[in-house]
């Protein structure tokens, strides 16, 4: 019965950690805009995270991530898991974190994602207003 009750209990609290409000871990008022080269992309649910290599003034390379919104969203908003690949140039326009949430400095949340070629896109979630 203990089994049965914790299991409930775990299946009924899943869906509260699957989403969280933009506020709890990014700043509105910190906007930023980061252009490097992807590294890597996981187009999954909740949200899609775009891993980008970008090149700082002293010629390091330093990490950064992005959440974006849920693909369904973007999908909607006019991109697919091929809008974007490893190796291609990118410019992401987004909020930093809150490194207090527990992110690191380099963690953002993507609002509108300039892909090859020049096409912009919107990539927020769609609490923020951003994803259609």
């Amino acid at each position: 019965m203990r089994a049965i009750l914790t299991l409930t209990t775990i299946l009924a609290a899943a869906p509260l950690v699957a989403h969280h409000s933009i506020d709890a871990e990014f700043d509105r008022n910190k906007p930023i805009t980061v252009t490097g080269t992807v590294s890597k992309i996981e187009w999954m649910n909740p949200h899609i995270w775009i891993y980008v290599d970008v090149k700082g003034t002293d010629g390091k390379v330093v990490k950064w991530q992005f959440e974006g919104g849920p693909p369904n969203a973007l999908r909607r908003g006019g991109w697919n898991r091929d809008s974007l690949k490893e190796g291609d140039p990118v410019t992401i326009k987004g909020l930093m974190s809150k490194v207090s949430a527990g992110l690191s400095a380099t963690t953002g949340n993507a609002q509108e994602v300039t892909l090859p070629g020049g096409r912009r896109v919107l990539a927020g979630n769609a609490e923020d207003g951003k994803a259609k």
